[in-house]
């Protein structure tokens, strides 16, 4: 069953499929709501769109698509083929939505506008990330100083935002400058939300009297290992075996039940974890 996953999430289908459906909850975010508020997206669609309100020149998605041009030269320099065709897809679609969309969603107050408009635009973007490409436009300058400097994507990202906003203050109105940073905001945070749907776990430490009857009724009934962890109870001095078990959402109650099931006196603890990676999880995304 992994390995079909596997195979599924590295297959031409489920790739095009994220990014053509991403691409147009992105377009219609831009275009149905971002331009008739005038607010400036963040990143290179940003840069275009702050250049079409100040010139009225071209679009812009047209503007977008020509500021890409330099960006996927990078991506097949540094990055691989693959990336950049996945990417070059993405951008063509976005550019391509957006010319289309022809309607607008009719959202009078400017604060709830902004945060609609991030929603969308962050679960479009998040999708799109979940392929083997990206967004294009910043995107690729922030994959290639992660793998090549290992600089975080985030801080690209603000540092890039950081001089748009300034340059924006200038000349825009500042609230409408500071409700287009309230959409970046709500943007990243709906990408998070979208990219921990597909991989975020939960992480459980179990410390029990009965370690390996738990461990055998988990393997048993929930068909996934445990890992044994010795520890030293502070207290007492006592060795001890923990539990360390990583789960889903959907199992973590049976877990539960198993446990104290098994040792009405055993310490239950549960964790987050954003993304879980190799054996039977997740495969490592290559670009």
């Amino acid at each position: 069953m992994s390995e079909e996953k596997n195979k599924l999430v590295y297959s031409i289908f489920w790739n095009c499929g994220l990014i053509a459906i991403g691409s147009l909850i992105q377009a219609i975010a831009l275009k149905s709501i971002a331009i008739p508020h005038n607010f400036v997206p963040g990143g290179l669609f940003g840069v275009g769109s702050l250049i079409y309100y100040k010139t009225g020149w071209l679009n812009p998605g047209l503007l977008y698509v020509l500021l890409n041009l330099p960006m996927f030269i990078l991506g097949y320099i540094f990055i691989s083929r693959r990336f950049l065709w996945y990417s070059a897809l993405a951008m063509g679609l976005i550019s391509f939505y957006y010319q289309l969309i022809g309607f607008q969603i009719q959202i009078d107050n400017q604060l709830y506008a902004a945060l609609v408009f991030g929603a969308l635009l962050g679960a479009g973007a998040g999708m799109v990330l979940r392929s083997l490409g990206s967004n294009g436009g910043l995107d690729v300058v922030a994959i290639i100083l992660n793998q090549k400097y290992n600089i975080g994507v985030g801080k690209v990202y603000f540092v890039f935002n950081v001089i748009l906003f300034s340059l924006s203050f200038v000349s825009l109105q500042n609230d409408l400058v500071i409700a287009s940073m309230i959409a970046v905001f709500v943007c990243s945070l709906a990408v998070d939300y979208v990219l921990s749907m597909f991989s975020q776990r939960k992480l459980t430490f179990i410390i029990s009297e009965k370690p390996q009857e738990i461990a055998d009724q988990v393997m048993t009934h929930l068909k996934i290992g445990t890992t044994m962890l010795p520890a030293i109870g502070s207290y007492r001095k006592q060795e001890k075996t923990v539990l360390m078990v990583v789960i889903n959402n959907i199992q973590l109650k049976r877990l539960e039940e198993i446990v104290f099931t098994t040792d009405n006196y055993a310490l239950f603890i549960v964790e987050n974890t954003f993304s879980v990676l190799g054996s039977t999880f997740s495969r490592r995304k290559i670009y």
